[in-house]
């Protein structure tokens, strides 16, 4: 696949065009968050150096840290960044508080055509209002929250025959949650090589977005609704339908019952820990993470396979990933579009993807040797056909606040019930959109 990409790229005479478009030589910062696929991209880049002429720099934040330092860097005019890799749920407010620039003619007048790359990560990353033809990023960075387990305790004969013993059916990928939770309980505290063992890392981290991240991942399985009409905050019934309260109630359950003790406040890099180090059986995390994982010597290669976030009532996957926007507060904003127009090259697409970053383009995606690419390529194309995101509202912090007070205050801190958590949530989304003047 790369090599016949890159066979086109260089028929196409992309270097020179790209040489001859550069004006002058500008250094540009690219703004994301610090981790895995941030790597791949300084390393993607500097074709783009040796192309344009320009130079690339990088701020690379925490992901604890990553929402308050750029909404900050945004909502302040600020001109650290260029560039920004900013997360989905920016969306609205980059374009409403004209924190982007809007990239439709430029879109026209370089050819770059939105149907080139997947309809979910352009609906999700790069239209606003929802679904218009507005857009104010290119689909950068594919990603959904997926699970990987240790295969090679799958396949351990001892193992396979005390589950089928206690369980009556077969130790496998399970294909709901409640299968999920099932093989998780049956691994909790379980002595393998004379270690004790634990069911699943899941997300319980209360300070930025991690908690929600992971509820979410059993809300839409059970069928959860942010609004009965799209694009009429009414709340009420979807939020705290039956269906979300069960979901809900099933997360807290396997949180008490199925995780490692202490683990009250985890997100990416705990639950990658916890799986690395031997602690669990199975864990659920981006698929950014998953080309990393599978090269682990420890845990690695044949001792680790994955799967997509099971369906209960239907599919569903909570959506990762971002777009790449030019900053309005920018002063080499053409420099800074010469970066988008190279980054939305096939052959840069399909190097990309090679690198460890997660291409959405479809020369990418639809080519045939994608999915024997690596051990996930199939399950990451499942996932992202079913990827449902957190509000976009330009309110979406104050939104997802709310959130991870209310959720993680009945899961973990024990407090209330489902229905009391779910019907307080919407009473503090309520008040969110009427101060927003959309109620």
């Amino acid at each position: 696949m790369r090599t016949r990409l890159l066979q086109s790229a260089a028929i196409t005479g992309i270097a020179a065009a790209l040489s001859a478009g550069a004006a002058q030589a500008d250094e540009l910062t690219l703004c994301w968050a610090a981790w895995d696929p941030a790597n791949a991209l300084v390393e993607l880049s500097k074709d783009f150096e040796a192309q344009s002429g320009h130079k690339m720099s990088f701020e690379f934040v925490p992901w604890p840290n990553f929402a308050d330092r750029m909404l900050n860097e945004l909502n302040s005019g600020g001109k650290l960044c260029d560039l920004l890799i900013g997360d989905s749920q920016w969306i609205g407010g980059g374009a409403e508080n004209g924190h982007y620039v809007k990239l439709n003619d430029f879109f026209d007048k370089e050819g770059i055509s939105m149907d080139d790359f997947a309809p979910a990560t352009v609906y999700a990353y790069s239209t606003w209002p929802k679904g218009t033809p507005n857009y104010y990023a290119l689909p950068a960075m594919g990603d959904a929250n997926g699970w990987f387990y240790r295969k090679d305790w799958f396949e351990r004969d001892d193992i396979k025959a005390a589950f089928k013993e206690e369980t009556g059916r077969d130790l496998a990928e399970p294909k709901t949650q409640l299968e999920l939770l099932e093989i998780a309980q049956f691994f909790q505290g379980r002595e393998i090589d004379g270690e004790t063992r634990y069911g699943a890392a899941i997300f319980t981290e209360r300070g930025s977005e991690g908690i929600t991240m992971g509820v979410t991942g059993a809300l839409y399985p059970w069928g959860f609704k942010y609004e009965n009409t799209p694009g009429s905050y009414d709340m009420e019934g979807a939020v705290n339908s039956p269906e979300a309260v069960e979901a809900l109630e099933f997360y807290k359950t396997f949180y008490e019952t199925a995780t490692p003790p202490g683990y009250s406040d985890s997100y990416m890099e705990q639950g990658l820990d916890a799986f690395k180090s031997g602690q669990v059986a199975m864990a659920m995390n981006w698929f950014a993470f998953f080309p990393g994982l599978y090269a682990d010597p420890n845990t690695g290669g044949e001792n680790i396979d994955f799967f997509v976030n099971p369906p209960q009532n239907q599919a569903g996957s909570t959506l990762g990933g971002q777009g790449i926007s030019v900053v309005a507060y920018s002063d080499k904003q053409d420099a800074a579009l010469e970066y988008i127009k190279w980054f939305a090259q096939p052959a840069i697409q399909a190097t990309w993807w090679e690198l460890g970053g997660y291409s959405a383009h479809n020369s990418v995606l639809q080519d045939p040797g994608f999915i024997d690419s690596a051990p996930f390529a199939g399950d990451f194309l499942e996932a992202m056909n079913d990827v449902q995101d957190f509000w976009q509202e330009p309110a979406y912090a104050e939104l997802l606040l709310s959130m991870q007070k209310r959720v993680h205050d009945f899961v973990v801190a024990d407090q209330g019930t489902a229905k009391e958590a779910l019907d307080k949530l919407i009473e503090d989304w309520t008040e969110v959109f009427e101060d927003e003047g959309k109620l």
